[in-house]
């Protein structure tokens, strides 16, 4: 049977619409902020497409006169219809204004109703977002759509033993947790997708703020592809700072192996070693590569206070990049002003005040003069 992928056509003259009296746009006389439609917006022509299925070209096209198509959305939201032409209607004016939050609903409403199958959907949504990749209202409908589909792929499992898994406590890195199969499948076809979209924009928040939620959702925190998605991006660009606070978040937001409730930048003794110790040898291996790349600076001392250990554990890695500091220009050394940063905390925790103030002091005179003042500043907090 085919299937309605895009219809738009002069509504006035289709049969189809015959039955419905659209409903114009009345503005104001005078009105202070008129809404000014495009004519192919207010009332615009379009082309009917019937297919197959999802994977072929188009096999029929029908293009007739102008019509008022948001005249005639408004006319079956007030009727509350919900119909197979309704859905091509938003779909017509979803091409010509993909921001219209009312339109995204109303369509969401027509899947529910029609019972329109959700990887057919989340097909022509792929397209749509690749389109516009800004775009906010694509990614809520996208929440609503597998919001709606997770449970009809879990109900069917309920009940029979073997198929749901019991989330376990183990504090295995790689531990990877799906209710069965066909949630798995749908993480996997999702990460795909949102690899597409960050192939365009690697830093795009709202997919970045998605995949949280998707992780979430499907409890995709153990899915060993998911982090492996993750250091690809960071292989990329070591200073994406959205991948490496996306890989903060699987290692460190976990439900099975973190405290509810648990702060970003506090200690959280349920997390297990094993995590802790990947997460600091991945920071400092990343560092290696880019020292004055901050991303895993900040990364490290966030991984190490979430597992509760002191700065100065890394102590002698962060001298690693500062030789001959404050011995004259000729033997000073300082591949990271990161690390230089670093030590002068861990010896201000470690009581060594005059070492701490020669790691600030220096970074003001040589190796980081634009924040000169900060590192001042930071020199008067040593005696407070």
């Amino acid at each position: 049977m085919a299937t309605l992928l895009h219809e738009s056509n002069t509504y006035s003259a289709n049969p189809q619409w015959d039955d419905v009296t659209p409903i114009p746009q009345v503005e104001p006389e005078g009105a202070l902020a008129a809404i000014a439609y495009p004519e192919d917006y207010a009332e615009g022509s379009f082309t009917l497409v019937l297919l197959a299925d999802l994977n072929v070209h188009p096999v029929s096209a029908v293009e007739e006169e102008v019509v008022a198509s948001m005249s005639y959305l408004r006319a079956v939201m007030a009727a509350k219809e919900l119909s197979r032409r309704c859905l091509g209607l938003t779909e017509h004016i979803i091409s010509m204004n993909p921001a219209h939050y009312t339109v995204w609903l109303y369509r969401f409403e027509n899947v529910e109703a029609l019972g329109i199958l959700i990887p057919d959907e989340l097909a022509w949504l792929n397209e749509v977002s690749l389109m516009h990749l800004k775009n906010y209202q694509i990614w809520h409908h996208r929440q609503q759509l597998i919001d709606h589909y997770y449970p009809t792929l879990i109900d069917n499992d309920e009940g029979k033993e073997g198929n749901k898994d019991t989330p376990s406590s183990s504090s295995s890195p790689t531990r990877q947790q799906y209710p069965n199969e066909k949630v798995a499948a749908l993480a996997a076809s999702e990460r795909a997708f949102l690899t597409q979209m960050l192939e365009q924009d690697t830093k795009n928040y709202h997919v970045w703020s998605y995949r949280q939620y998707l992780v979430r959702k499907l409890g995709a925190f153990g899915d060993p592809a998911e982090l492996r998605s993750i250091e690809a991006l960071v292989d990329e660009d070591v200073r994406n700072n959205s991948a490496w606070s996306h890989r903060f978040f699987l290692a460190f937001s976990d439900p099975v192996h973190t405290t509810p409730g648990s702060h970003a930048t506090e200690h959280d003794p349920a997390v297990p070693a094993a995590i802790v110790d990947r997460e600091v040898a991945y920071a400092q291996a990343k560092i290696g590569l880019a020292p004055q790349n901050q991303s895993p600076w900040n990364y490290l001392r966030g991984a190490l206070v979430k597992g509760g250990r002191a700065l100065g554990s890394v102590r002698a890695f962060a001298e690693g990049f500062v030789e001959g500091l404050g011995e004259g220009d000729e033997k000073e050394r300082v591949r990271s002003s990161h690390a230089l940063d670093l030590l002068a905390v861990i010896y201000k925790e470690a009581g060594e005040r005059e070492r701490a103030d020669l790691c600030l002091r220096r970074l003001g005179d040589k190796w980081d003069r634009i924040r000169k003042g900060y590192w001042e500043y930071r020199r008067r907090l040593l005696d407070s």
